[in-house]
């Protein structure tokens, strides 16, 4: 990414700001629109935002349409991406210039991850937020196979409906019969989709994490698809709860340093040193396989590591492509950044 032009994207009533090759820190006082910066180029790279699913929401106070611009190479091939939303119309998107259908278009063109504090909830949450945080790493590492979560998810609802329908004896039990056989083909397909993704993430996790002093990290998922007749044998069950008991919806994917789960037994340092290493295992299988790597966004990824730690995360940084990290402080950083910007309260400066 070489151009970013902002208008009216919450914080930016308009911004035209040129970044440079490598590592770029933002800095700023807290609520100078230093995460809205970060926001706004995920938008237009990802087509959505990574805070909310509410397009209007990203739309500056008093304005009726937002536009985010950038425009960059990914390799030798230069690209420019086009997001705008109104309050008013459906959400637009361009590549170099011809409209996308959707952002998920988009996404398969340009990868882009992001670091926020949220995301420690990848680890300290519950297993949902873990299986629906690694489906989505199936979609951007497996894309082959990305419409497997949501072809079971679909499948799982049609089931759980017949089921409710059944019991309440508005159906017969054969309105089961062809839901729960495509329950049973895609959790296969998904269970199988989820441990190659593990399988691929697992060695640059385990070495990154190792760098920033989490020894022994590993990823664990011990899950068997459900057979047609572990499900017809609780049927009864599933009947009464109006809900499929066994599948792949259930798993849990545990995150672990040596033998202790991190969900339960890591501090939050090394949770955050979880989900950082996640995200750098990730960049890495991707620039692997596309032979470009993604755009990396940290927001307030730095608090709550020490020196040394920071000195090792900024090292890996500066060495994977481009990179936009928000601090408070240029001290945060402990090496000279390819570029440092500035934010005040509706601009942006170089520092």
């Amino acid at each position: 990414m070489e151009q970013v032009a902002l208008r009216d994207v919450r914080s930016y009533p308009r911004l035209e700001l040129e970044l440079e090759a490598g590592l770029v820190l933002v800095t700023g006082r807290n609520g100078a629109g230093k995460t809205n910066l970060l926001e706004a180029v995920h938008l237009a790279t990802q087509g959505l935002s990574f805070r909310t699913r509410q397009d209007g929401q990203i739309v500056r106070r008093g304005a009726e349409e937002a536009l985010a611009r950038v425009s960059g190479s990914r390799g030798a091939v230069a690209v420019e991406s086009e997001v705008r939303i109104s309050t008013r119309e459906p959400k637009r998107i361009r590549w170099n210039g011809a409209a996308l259908a959707s952002a998920e278009e988009l996404r398969s063109r340009l990868h882009a991850l992001a670091f926020t504090p949220d995301r420690l909830a990848v680890v300290k949450g519950g297993p949902a937020t873990r299986r629906a945080y690694f489906d989505r790493v199936l979609a951007r590492t497996l894309p082959a196979r990305a419409d497997v979560p949501t072809a079971y998810a679909a499948a799982l609802g049609q089931r759980n409906a017949a089921l409710r329908r059944v019991a309440a004896g508005v159906s017969d039990a054969s309105a089961l019969e062809p839901w729960t056989n495509q329950v049973v083909a895609l959790a296969e397909q998904l269970v199988e989709a989820r441990m190659r993704v593990l399988e691929l993430l697992a060695p640059a996790f385990a070495e990154r994490a190792g760098e920033l002093g989490l020894e022994s990290a590993s990823l664990g998922y011990d899950a068997d698809p459900p057979s047609r007749t572990a499900l017809d044998e609780r049927l009864p069950r599933d009947l009464e709860r109006g809900t499929t008991g066994l599948g792949p919806h259930l798993d849990e994917i545990r995150i672990l340093a040596g033998d202790r789960d991190l969900r339960t037994y890591g501090s939050q340092g090394e949770q955050r040193m979880a989900v950082l290493s996640l995200l750098l295992a990730e960049s890495e299988v991707l620039a692997d396989q596309v032979g470009v790597p993604p755009l990396l966004l940290l927001d307030d990824a730095l608090s709550e590591l020490d020196a040394d730690r920071r000195r090792v995360l900024s090292d890996r940084l500066g060495a994977s492509g481009q990179t936009l990290v928000t601090a408070t402080g240029a001290e945060a950083l402990p090496l000279a950044p390819a570029q440092l910007l500035v934010v005040t309260p509706g601009s942006i400066e170089s520092g």
